[in-house]
Parts: C-alpha cells; sequence; structure tokens
C-alpha cells in the first residue's frame, strides 16, 4: 500500500506537468489560428475570430487531450479514495491482530507455581536417598511462563535441584560442622525483565570445588598447565558433554550426564545459563529464557552480503566507532573498547564464522558495532550495517544447522527470506576462545597474512560491477584499484603495479582487448595475470582473448568462489615463477 501510494502521488505530478504543457499547447493553437486568420482574410473577413472559430486537426487533437486528462485525473481520484480505505483497513486489521495476538498469548501462559508440587517432591525424594535435609523455597512463583517453555524447562530445573542437593547440600553433620543450619536451603526465584524471564536456582550448600574441576579438566586435555583461566571460565567446564566430579557413579549422580544437556536444553530454547559460586557458601544457577517461544523481538544486521537476526536482549547497546579506530584495535594498538565502565573485546562479526575479514577502507566514516555480553566477558561486534527490529517468529532449524556453533534458529521475513537467528553466548565464548589462541600462538597472524595484500586492479564501465566485485575482494583482505575504462586504467598503471588485473571486453574509449594488448606488450607489464570477465562467452571472442595472452576468460554472471579460486591459482604460479 505504501508503495501504491508512492505512485499515485507521483501519477499526480505527472497530470499536473501534463496540464501545464495542455494549457501552453492551447496558446500556441491559438496563437497560429489568429495568424492564419490575419493572413486569409477571404470569404470571412467580415468575421472576428472569437466569432467564427477554424480549428484546424490540430487544435481538435489538443482540446480532445484536455478532456483525456480530465478523465486521467477522475480515475486517480477514484484511486486515491480506494488506497484511503484500504489504508483504513489495513489499520483496523493490524489492531485485530493485535488483540488476537496477546489473546493467544494469554491462552500460552501458566503460572510457575503450577510446578511447585512436582518440584518439591523432587527435592524430598532426593534428599531420602542422599540421606540430606532441605527445603525448597519458590519466589515469585505468582509470574506467568510460556506453557512451552514451562514443559520444555521442567527437565532442567529437576536436574539442577538434584544436583543442588547431590554435590551442593551437605549431610546435617557437615553442615553442623561448618555452622549452618542442619536443613539445607533451594531457593528459586522467578523474576521478569523486559522480554525475558530470569531464574535463578541458588542454595546454601558447599559451592563449587574449583580445584576438583582443575584436576578433572587437566584429566581430560581439557586444560594445560600453563592456562591461566578465571574462576567462571573454570566452572564452565561442567557444562562440557561427560563432565562429572562425583567420586562415585549413583542414579543421581557421577555419569557425566547432566549440566551438559541441561545447557544445551536451555539454548535450544533461544536462553543462557550463568554459574556462580562461591566455596563453602553456596553456588547460584541463572537462567534466562524468553517471555514466549511465539514471538521474539531481534535486531537484523548486515555481515557482508547475508542478514542475521540477533536477539535484543542479549544486546546491551549500540555504538558508532570510526574506521580508524577500529584499525587500531584489530592491529593491536589499542586493547579493549571501553564503554559505561566495562572493557569490550572489539571483534568482527563475520570473522568469528571465519568467512569474512573486517571491510577497513579507511577514512572518516562510522561503522556500527554491537556491544553483547554472556556471563562475565564482553565483546564488540562489528557489522556492516542495521537493518532496524522487528518481531519475529522464531522458527526451529533441522539437525543439519542445528549443530552449527552460533546458530539458534532462523526466521521468515515478509519478503520470505530466511533468516538465521544467530546465539550471542556461543558467539562471544568463541571470540573470548580466539583471542586466548591468538594470544599463545602470536606468530600465527602473520603466517595467515602471507596470502594477504593482493592487490587487484578491476576495469569495468559498469559501476554495479565494479562496486560488487570491490566489496567480494576487499572482504578476503585485497586492496582493490577500479578504473572505468582502458583510458583510465593505462593512466593507473603508470603508478601502480597490481598482482592481477580484471578486465571487461566492452569498454568506451579502449575495450578489453585494446588494454590486454597493451599490457602483454610492454615490458614492465607483461608478468601481471589477466582474468576477462565478460558477458561475450562465445568462443570466437574467448579465442581472440587467449591469443593475446589473456590467463583466464569467465563469463558474467561469474561465480565468486570461482574468481577467488583462479586468483589464488594465478598468483601462487606468479610467485612461483618470481
Amino acid at each position: 500500500m505504501s508503495g501504491f501510494r508512492f505512485n499515485l502521488s507521483e501519477l499526480s505530478q505527472t497530470v499536473a506537468r501534463l496540464r501545464v504543457q495542455l494549457r501552453e499547447m492551447e496558446i500556441e493553437t491559438e496563437a497560429q489560428m489568429l495568424f492564419r486568420y490575419q493572413e486569409a482574410g477571404g470569404d470571412y473577413a467580415d468575421f472576428d475570430p472569437l466569432e467564427l472559430d477554424r480549428f484546424s486537426h490540430l487544435q481538435q487533437l489538443s482540446r480532445s487531450l484536455v478532456e483525456s486528462v480530465g478523465d486521467v485525473t477522475s480515475i486517480q481520484g477514484l484511486f486515491d479514495n480506494l488506497t484511503r480505505e484500504s489504508e483504513t483497513l489495513l489499520l483496523q486489521q493490524s489492531r485485530v491482530v493485535t488483540e488476537l495476538q496477546e489473546g493467544l498469548m494469554r491462552t500460552r501462559m501458566l503460572p510457575f507455581a503450577s510446578l511447585a508440587p512436582r518440584l518439591r517432591r523432587i527435592v524430598r525424594q532426593t534428599c531420602q536417598e542422599l540421606d540430606k535435609r532441605s527445603e525448597l523455597i519458590m519466589q515469585g512463583a505468582e509470574g506467568e511462563m510460556d506453557r512451552t517453555v514451562i514443559d520444555r524447562v521442567l527437565a532442567p530445573l529437576e536436574h539442577m535441584l538434584r544436583n543442588a542437593i547431590s554435590h551442593g547440600i551437605e549431610t546435617p553433620a557437615e553442615r553442623r560442622a561448618a555452622k549452618k543450619r542442619d536443613v539445607g536451603k533451594i531457593i528459586i526465584n522467578m523474576a521478569r525483565e523486559g522480554a525475558e524471564v530470569v531464574l535463578t536456582v541458588s542454595d546454601d550448600g558447599a559451592g563449587i570445588d574449583l580445584d576438583a574441576i582443575r584436576h578433572k579438566a587437566k584429566e581430560r586435555g581439557l586444560l594445560e598447565d600453563g592456562d591461566a583461566l578465571t574462576d567462571t571460565d573454570v566452572m564452565q567446564f561442567i557444562l562440557e558433554s561427560g563432565f562429572s566430579t562425583a567420586k562415585e557413579i549413583t542414579q543421581i549422580s557421577g555419569r557425566g550426564v547432566g549440566m551438559d544437556v541441561v545447557n544445551s536444553e536451555i539454548k535450544q530454547l533461544g536462553g543462557s545459563l550463568y554459574i556462580d559460586s562461591k566455596f563453602g557458601q553456596g553456588t547460584t544457577f541463572t537462567v534466562r529464557l524468553p517471555f514466549t517461544l511465539a514471538i521474539s523481538h531481534a535486531l537484523l544486521v548486515q555481515v557482508a552480503e547475508e542478514n542475521y537476526a540477533i536477539p535484543l536482549t542479549a544486546i546491551e547497546g549500540i555504538v558508532r566507532l570510526s574506521v580508524d579506530e577500529l584499525e587500531s584495535f584489530y592491529t593491536g594498538q589499542k586493547k579493549n573498547y571501553k564503554y559505561a565502565g566495562n572493557s569490550y573485546l572489539v571483534r568482527h562479526l563475520g570473522a568469528l564464522f571465519d568467512f569474512n575479514q573486517p571491510l577497513l577502507s579507511g577514512g572518516k566514516h562510522k561503522v556500527p558495532v554491537l556491544l553483547v555480553r554472556s556471563g562475565d566477558q564482553r565483546v564488540a561486534l562489528q557489522v556492516e550495517g542495521l537493518l532496524g527490529s522487528r518481531e519475529i517468529v522464531v522458527k526451529s532449524v533441522g539437525p543439519q544447522i542445528s549443530t552449527v556453533r552460533g546458530v539458534s534458529g532462523a526466521t521468515i521475513l515478509g519478503d520470505g527470506r530466511v533468516v538465521l537467528i544467530l546465539d550471542m553466548a556461543a558467539l562471544v565464548r568463541l571470540a573470548a576462545a580466539q583471542h586466548v589462541r591468538a594470544l599463545r600462538n602470536a606468530p600465527e597472524p602473520q603466517a595467515k597474512s602471507a596470502k594477504a595484500g593482493l592487490t587487484v586492479m578491476v576495469v569495468d564501465d559498469s559501476i554495479t560491477v565494479r562496486k560488487v566485485t570491490t566489496r567480494l575482494l576487499e572482504r578476503n583482505n585485497m586492496t582493490v584499484i577500479t578504473a572505468k575504462d582502458g583510458v583510465d586504467a593505462v593512466a593507473m598503471l603508470q603508478e601502480h603495479m597490481p598482482d592481477v588485473m580484471l578486465l571487461d571486453v566492452e569498454m568506451p574509449r579502449m575495450d578489453g582487448y585494446e588494454l590486454a594488448t597493451h599490457v602483454r606488450n610492454e615490458d614492465r607489464l607483461r608478468h601481471i595475470p589477466i582474468i576477462m570477465i565478460t558477458s561475450r562467452t562465445g568462443d570466437k571472442h574467448r579465442q581472440r582473448a587467449m591469443s593475446i595472452g589473456v590467463n583466464t576468460y569467465l563469463g558474467k554472471p561469474y561465480q565468486e568462489g570461482d574468481l577467488l579460486e583462479q586468483i589464488a591459482l594465478l598468483t601462487s604460479k606468479a610467485l612461483g615463477h618470481a
């Protein structure tokens, strides 16, 4: 409807312009009629021009056009009224849909207190089996949660309660020795924060034995002697599959199956799990879950040529940094970005997935950076663009994509495009792990950048092709020089020596064949590999290019992977010859 309204405004401007032009045409034909009267005289000399019209065919056509413009104006008015009525109907429909959505959401809600009898029974049975004493206190249980969320979070909650009694709560004798009450206390607190539900499971037991976790992690090869990890990082090991510090295997603990399943289930719900513990005082598990699985609020971002959705609950803030400032972070001149008293590790979102490098072409323009947090770790993620926030319906992805680290689901936009929803907690941990590896293997980035620094000249008369190709090459860490035709390229070759040249055939002033001939006849430029990219894919054109000395001939539209593969192949050959 907005597009229809825009075209209607264009039509009204066109009609107004046409009306002015027809008025000028009428004045001109009236002047011609007066001139003919003055020239002709004759039989009707005694009649004034206003008393007897001498219409020509041109004047009749101009009058007909005026009537046609009137008809078009009438039709435009009808369309305008229909558009206004349609907009009113759309507004009414949106109100009805909103009311229906809110009603459906209310029907999906269940009070959290409905879980209380089952959770208390779990605590009683576990205490009887382990000969311990504990009480369960539920706070904020009058709040409501989505029925689907409650059904899927019930099993993780049960395991956390068993875990708290088995690993946390001490026996009555041990508690008396530690000057605690004989009866342990487990508190489940439920609170609402924006679009999230925060469940906190805390106990006043012995806490997590970090030394035992470190010892177990070293046994399994997850930790080396030289690794300096914080207590928070060490606690994350209990979320690993098969990890358990229990000394003996029982039906309740020691099998290594538990917290990893809890973490996995919470992630599939689009939530996150944080662990905090003080030895001898107790442990707190904080679970953040979406308020509903039906609708979620997300920010759409652009990375390279792809769009991704990031849950708004994972974003602490958005800032814009200049390209020069970002470059100083990537090169190591500055360590961390400071914002609101917190320190953020700066990374590029595409680089975390290892499919795109930061696009830094220098200059003072600013690019968006997302400030995200997972536990105590904070990361500032650079993206290419922000596409606004949306209400999205979360769809589950298949077993193939669900195993990809950093992807929690997908959604379908209004235009039918599928957009992946990113798991920020996993990406923050991935960024932290990459940072630790980079510090441990300092020379590794220099070895990786041996292929970087290639200079590619793109010669094409189409500005669109030049921009698209430039973005592709710069994402792959190459320097790009562009020229609009052969003459422009020859002038640039006086100052620049590219590693590869990409040529179009049909260009003004000097075409691709003439430029390739010039390069092959110049001693200084003869060694430069040439890739010709053109829509002329016939054998005749290809043979002509090969006879000049072009290395590779590609047709438009080209596959990005093929072009990058040919560039890598030709530059490696050139280095071998050198």
